[in-house]
């Protein structure tokens, strides 16, 4: 009788009755449906990599644009509250009454956004133009933003997204200073640091300390606060931190007193939780001043040490750029600047002694953000030709995140779907261990929350794995 029973639980096991999470995920390998049900419902943690005006859909942006009736530009499908005095634009009640509203509202989606894309454009123009397209219907609209991304979040099983989310760049006045751009570009070519850490402390010393400040306090209090408490964004199922960023393409002064209000920013708010900087990598700007961008970070953390922050490094690829400048982004975000975190991290492989400088991130544990769908269509890297396996090699701290899933047309439950069809020799449990990165490596400052976001997690993944044992 035991021979019998103990057959019969072998034979169960076999067919499929019984069976554990990693080994159904191992099953279905090469089933994209299967694994993006199974990802779908499978817990996610956090989204660290994230831009929230990126992240928003273009469907409801151009819902808000037709119901406020914006000018649009029918040339670029660029959008305006009030009417340029350059350009072809028209009303869209204009457009509407012409019986022109359909053939437009087409285009403007394939142009906001990676949707029905057909290689008319380079992929990274599409991408990067497309922000300022739509930028004035985010302006002023920021909760139904938030409520978007949050409604989101917790249908696909994400629990928490540190989203990079700042208002209109400073204009604060900066007396005399006209000629710092010079100096500083001066002594950057010459890789000088002593020089630019001693002419940005002179910069630092002019700026009205009390307007920045008062900037920094707006942001935080009369803005993110108030927006985060009315909305109720915090709860049982969902948290939201916030980055605070700036722009590559500013001129160095504008950037570097941006970069200290977002620093005190942080520094005073367990809300904004870091600083990051953005826009494209291989710019005009973004190259020349790169480096000094590098050192400005530095001079910011030494006057606010507390504060994290996270860096787009080599978010470029052979082609790009020339490749010389492919061997020292990511070194300079982690040696000059002291980044807690590298954003892309995609040219990695061409960094001049990248096996040193991966074991230092491993040592140091300094996670890298992986957004494979932003990575394959901006740079057309994927599969293998992608560096995760690099980093994973090297037991470099790996997060998943999506970037900007609007313009992208993605979320984070393809993110996982890619990593697990492309590469097989990922299990369950390295997967699972991502996950719990993408909370243990977020910039929470509140160390209770963070606990109870785990505590959370916990429990979450015992549900679902509890479906697997019968």
């Amino acid at each position: 009788m035991t021979r019998i029973i103990t057959l019969f639980c072998i034979f169960i096991a076999q067919i499929g009755f019984s069976q554990s999470a990693e080994s159904y995920l191992e099953k279905i390998r090469n089933n994209e449906a299967l694994l993006t049900a199974f990802f779908q419902q499978m817990p996610k943690g956090g989204d660290l990599h994230h831009h929230f005006s990126g992240s928003v859909y273009a469907e409801p942006l151009l819902e808000r644009a037709i119901a406020e009736d914006f000018y649009l530009n029918l040339e670029t499908m660029a959008v305006s509250k009030t009417k340029p005095t350059n350009g072809n634009w028209e009303n869209f009640s204009s457009l509407k009454n012409k019986g022109k509203l359909e053939q437009y509202e087409q285009q403007i989606m394939q142009t906001w956004s990676v949707k029905d894309y057909n290689g008319s454009v380079p992929s990274d123009d599409q991408f990067f133009d497309s922000f300022m397209k739509f930028e004035p219907t985010i302006q002023g609209h920021f909760a139904e933003g938030m409520l978007e991304l949050k409604k989101r979040a917790i249908a696909e099983n994400v629990s928490y997204i540190e989203t990079q989310l700042s208002t209109i760049p400073c204009d604060m006045n900066v007396s005399d200073l006209s000629d710092f751009n010079t100096k500083l570009r001066l002594v950057s070519a010459q890789k000088d640091e002593k020089a630019v850490l001693k002419l940005l402390d002179d910069l630092y010393k002019s700026l009205q300390k009390k307007e920045a400040k008062k900037y920094a306090e707006d942001f935080n209090t009369n803005f993110l606060a108030k927006l985060h408490k009315d909305l109720k964004i915090d709860d049982e199922k969902f948290t939201m931190r916030y980055q605070n960023f700036v722009l590559r393409f500013m001129e160095p002064v504008d950037l570097f007193k941006n970069l200290v209000i977002a620093f005190i920013s942080s520094n005073e708010s367990k809300l904004t939780a870091g600083v990051n900087i953005v826009s494209p990598e291989h710019g005009e700007n973004s190259m020349k001043d790169y480096w000094l961008h590098m050192v400005m970070f530095k001079y910011c953390h030494s006057k606010f040490p507390d504060v994290k922050y996270t860096l787009h490094a080599g978010e470029l690829t052979l082609g790009l750029v020339q490749p010389e400048e492919l061997t020292w982004h990511i070194n300079d975000a982690i040696y000059v600047a002291g980044a807690n975190r590298i954003g892309h991290g995609v040219d990695i492989a061409y960094e001049a002694n990248s096996y040193d400088l991966l074991k230092y991130m491993s040592k140091n544990n300094i996670p890298v953000e992986i957004n494979l769908t932003s990575n394959e269509f901006i740079l057309k890297v994927k599969e293998n030709r992608h560096p995760f396996t690099l980093y994973k090699e090297f037991n470099v701290p790996i997060v998943i995140s999506t970037d900007d899933a609007g313009i992208l047309r993605s979320n984070m439950t393809e993110q996982y779907v890619l990593l697990a069809k492309r590469y097989p020799d990922v299990n369950y449990e390295t997967i699972k261990k991502y996950v719990y990165n993408s909370i243990n490596y977020s910039f929470i400052q509140d160390a209770s929350v963070k606990k109870q976001l785990i505590k959370d997690l916990d429990n979450r993944f015992k549900t679902f794995e509890a479906k697997f044992n019968n």
